[in-house]
């Protein structure tokens, strides 16, 4: 199928003012880094799913691997992925050791099936092991599922406490891609979040991570955070490019202590409202693509040498739960605690607690806790909702509930955000900032958990 890459030709130069209509962004809206997304995982989806998943994978087919360390050697406050306190080292041995059995069980599962071209470490923050444990897991990781040396590994990285042994574990394990926690170069606002990170810390992460051979390096950055106006943001952003980061995502702070308990101690008060969080995203998008950064998708950035400006370019981006993205494969398996995997028939996640987690393993069951079904009328949304958000427009024809779709979307089409041709719909100029809105339309489950959602920007 060929799909028209709306992407391709919007932002190619500045973008005049997103217009800002609060009433189409009021209602919260997942970041649709899966379909269904986690809000509808359930608890009748499990280990069989999962071993069917891994039973279906093809001999040749290529796969995804993401492993979990689910553990910081500092907590901050805004922060909502599953992390605990790196505090004792006992307890990461004792997960690590967990983690080693469950990829022998998935590897087992495989039975020498599939073939792994991208693995992903993410958190948490995989530098809160020691090195030598992070070589022992990449070294057991490539035996178990033979790893070709072309893999593709990349690696989210904490500066706080990343140092040169890291760097060369790094280097030996043949990681090219790595992901920065920056969110901010401002003392005032790191102290307002609880993440103080001196500026040489990040200058010093970045030059041990192009001595490792990291070719493709990106920067985590956030706006809506406490105390943020766009001239701080523009500062950070700044910052980001002349420390030559190949890729920026710049996401919008989700603020939902109701959540997320450690967020309570964030000043609800010193976070900016609706309007300056717009004009924000806004500053952010025109500041980037007119210095020709490449726009993918609605907030991640990319030079246009990087991976993923060139898949962007090619219609080749897709979104999984690391983002917008340049890898290619439909199923990918999540190992270690909370980590989802994606099969054709199911979303499947194991069990969150990292306590649980390691009991069911060291049980020798596969770690999957809950999930959700993926039937093929549930696939066709997902990739309708996919080919959305990454190439801008879609063609619904084949939808039962189309008509459906487009009475929601009679809004966004009157503020002319939208264009339909025939079936096809497809975002137009200036409609980035709601572009997760309009993919909410094509989701049947969207008005049954809003609560969970963020903000659209």
């Amino acid at each position: 199928m060929i799909h028209i890459n709306v992407w391709a030709t919007i932002g190619v130069q500045a973008a005049p003012m997103w217009k800002f209509l609060p009433e189409l962004l009021a209602t919260p809206v997942p970041r649709y880094t899966s379909y269904p997304t986690a809000a509808e995982f359930h608890e009748g989806i499990g280990e069989s799913e999962q071993c069917a998943g891994l039973k279906g994978v093809g001999a040749e087919e290529e796969i995804s691997l993401y492993l979990h360390i689910p553990y910081c050697r500092e907590i901050c406050w805004y922060c909502g992925c599953n992390t605990g306190a790196a505090n004792k080292s006992q307890r990461l041995a004792n997960y690590l050791e967990r983690l080693t059995q469950e990829i022998d069980l998935v590897a087992a599962g495989l039975d020498g099936r599939g073939r792994a071209v991208r693995v992903s470490f993410g958190g948490g923050s995989p530098n809160a092991i020691a090195p030598e444990q992070f070589l022992a897991l990449m070294d057991h990781l490539k035996s178990a599922f033979a790893l070709p040396s072309s893999t593709e590994i990349s690696v989210e990285i904490d500066p706080r406490g990343f140092d040169e042994a890291f760097a060369e574990a790094l280097a030996g394990a043949g990681v090219t891609r790595a992901s920065l926690g920056v969110q901010t170069f401002s003392p005032e606002i790191q102290a307002a979040i609880g993440r103080i990170q001196p500026r040489h810390a990040i200058e010093r992460s970045v030059s041990l991570l192009r001595s490792a051979g990291i070719t493709s390096l990106n920067f985590d950055l956030m706006y809506g955070l406490p105390r943020q106006d766009e001239a701080a943001l523009v500062e950070s952003i700044e910052e980001s490019h002349d420390f030559g980061a190949d890729r920026l995502a710049v996401f919008g702070y989700a603020h939902v202590p109701h959540m997320v308990p450690r967020q309570r101690r964030i000043d609800t008060e010193s976070l900016p409202d609706a309007p300056l969080r717009f004009r924000q995203a806004n500053t952010a998008y025109d500041w980037l693509v007119s210095r020709g950064w490449k726009a993918v998708g609605f907030d991640h950035f990319a030079r246009s040498h990087d991976p993923l400006s060139l898949a962007a370019r090619e219609g080749r981006v897709r979104r999984n739960f690391q983002g917008f993205t340049d890898d290619r494969c439909d199923t990918l398996i999540g190992l270690g605690a909370s980590a989802i995997s994606r099969f054709p028939g199911a979303l499947v996640q194991n069990e969150r607690n990292s306590g649980r987690y390691s009991m069911k393993v060291g049980l020798g069951r596969l770690a999957g806790a809950k999930g959700v079904a993926t039937p093929p009328s549930e696939r066709l949304r997902g990739r309708l909702i996919e080919e959305l958000l990454c190439q801008g427009s879609t063609d619904i024809g084949k939808m039962p509930e189309r008509l459906t779709v487009r009475y929601r979307l009679r809004d966004f089409e009157a503020s002319r955000l939208i264009r339909w041709t025939d079936w096809r719909l497809e975002l137009l100029e200036g409609a980035i900032p709601y572009a997760r809105s309009v993919a909410a339309a094509l989701d049947p489950w969207r008005k049954q958990s809003t609560k969970q959602f963020s903000t659209a920007v």
